[in-house]
């Protein structure tokens, strides 16, 4: 017995990008979403979406709420503290309007559920997905609704969850490597304005980013030791933006003020294999990556994209076959290893204290700022991932 085509885990953005890229396909879709309802969380963290993921919005008919309420981010500017070398990513030098721009998760998790909600794709809301199953002519899910157990079978199981929700999935295992850092997180206002310029400063216990959110408002993610991290997050405001102003610099002026600051460890996790019988891992649920360069949303944004391109291009009875399944698996391993190792490199080149190395990723920044064909290529891969 089949209730969907295809069922997916999770409602938040990864998933209700591919259940809305699917709606036009002829297939009965079912999605399970552990928040109690459709309204947007009360969550003050932001998201980095490149050029490229605003493109795959627009797409699904998702731009036009999201506008108004995104900054763009014209340019990067990249640097290293206490050494020289430095460059600069640009939008204009790129062909493009923008490198990428700065939204609100609630906003972004609003308006995608309102385009689920317009698009009539069911979604059950406050359903816990507890254990999934398989055999070789579905995938069940068991999950917990209101209180009350329910079970879904369907040609093809898609987990979204942000590998927050299952703990194990047949045929997948996650290998987790924890990067012994934390990111501090932070709304922070600052004398001078942005210009829509995101500054990226690599340190030896790990990246500085302020991206630019607002007038005068940077999201800022610090990357520390946990203890550091911690310790920082229970400073005073004083105290906290007078750390911050001696870490970063003066390149924005005095910092004025600080709001919702949180802490979260990093690790990189990643789901080996991302595909098993009759299921698929997409999001931060096959790959959750360091924050550095911003890849890991934009990754399972695109996961979920091309999935749908896929589920598009085969018929109806090979959805969820071994062969289908094989073929999404090629089609996105230069992209996602191209990311996860993008960013791990960044993590462990640029993020300690090794006798020279400070002076040669200098000059390797100074050469990237001085070859315009290397810029525009660095540029296009943050934008539109390793297959462009």
């Amino acid at each position: 017995m089949i209730d969907a085509d295809v069922a997916i885990i999770g409602g938040g953005p990864v998933g209700a990008t591919l259940a809305l890229a699917l709606q036009d396909k002829g297939l009965r879709l079912m999605v399970l979403e552990a928040r109690p309802d459709p309204m947007p969380p009360a969550d003050p963290r932001v998201i980095a979406l490149s050029y490229g993921s605003r493109l795959i919005l627009q797409r699904l008919g998702v731009w036009s709420a999201l506008a108004p309420s995104v900054t763009p981010i014209r340019s990067i500017h990249v640097s290293q503290r206490a050494r020289l070398g430095r460059t600069v990513l640009s939008a204009q030098e790129c062909g493009v309007p923008e490198l990428g721009c700065i939204v609100e998760y609630g906003v972004l998790y609003g308006a995608l559920a309102g385009a689920l909600a317009r698009a009539g794709i069911p979604v059950l809301y406050d359903a816990q997905a507890r254990r999934v199953t398989s055999t070789l002519e579905s995938a069940t899910v068991h999950y917990v609704h209101a209180g009350r157990p329910g079970v879904v079978y369907a040609a093809l199981l898609v987990v979204a969850d942000g590998g927050k929700g299952l703990t194990e999935i047949p045929g997948i295992r996650r290998d987790v490597q924890d990067y012994g850092q934390a990111a501090l997180v932070a709304q922070v206002e600052t004398e001078l304005p942005h210009h829509h310029v995101a500054y990226e400063r690599f340190t030896t216990r790990g990246p500085v980013a302020l991206l630019p959110h607002g007038e005068r408002t940077y999201a800022l993610v610090w990357t520390e030791t946990p203890e550091i991290a911690q310790a920082l997050c229970e400073l005073d405001e004083t105290d906290f933006l007078r750390r911050l102003y001696d870490h970063f610099g003066d390149r924005q002026g005095a910092f004025l003020a600080v709001r919702d600051r949180g802490v979260f460890p990093l690790r990189l996790a990643c789901a080996r294999p991302v595909t098993g019988r009759r299921l698929a891992v997409i999001g931060n649920a096959a790959q959750t990556l360091h924050p550095v360069a911003g890849q890991g949303f934009n990754l399972g944004l695109r996961d979920a994209w091309e999935l749908a391109r896929l589920i598009g291009e085969i018929r109806r009875e090979q959805l969820g076959s071994p062969a289908m399944l094989q073929r999404y698996r090629a089609r996105r391993c230069l992209d996602r290893e191209g990311g996860i190792l993008f960013t791990d490199f960044l993590v462990r080149v640029f993020s300690n204290g090794l006798p020279g190395l400070g002076a040669l990723r200098g000059h390797g920044l100074n050469l990237l700022e001085t070859c315009l064909p290397a810029k525009r290529f660095v540029a296009d891969k943050m934008m539109f991932g390793a297959r462009g």
